[in-house]
């Protein structure tokens, strides 16, 4: 288990200093091509993936909790499914909220 945690760790150091520098060092193939929209492509895309990741990740962490809660309660009194239902869906809204961001960020509606 620690051995996964560093690995982890050494891999999310890499890629944060891999987009620490492709932030600062844009090859050509991804260079401005003269518009003046503030941020290039690439960026746009990470911003966009990282809204996107986020609101899956906040979703699946939410509903987590809820899910296995909600199946005790199901369990003991199955008349309350519908209510379970409702709390169990409502952390869908996260990664609705971050798929429209994303698309927000990759169209550069901003």
């Amino acid at each position: 288990m620690a051995h996964n945690r560093k690995k982890f760790s050494y891999l999310a150091i890499v890629a944060g200093a891999v987009m620490l520098v492709m932030t600062f060092v844009s090859p050509p193939a991804f260079a401005a091509t003269g518009d003046d929209s503030g941020l290039s492509k690439p960026i746009l895309a990470l911003a966009a993936a990282i809204a996107i990741a986020g609101g899956l990740i906040g979703t699946g962490s939410a509903q987590q909790g809820i899910g296995a809660a909600g199946m005790g309660i199901i369990a003991e009194k199955p008349e309350k499914f519908g209510q379970v239902l409702f709390f169990f869906v409502i952390p869908e809204t996260l990664w609705i909220i971050g798929f429209v961001l994303g698309i927000i960020l990759l169209l550069d509606i901003l």
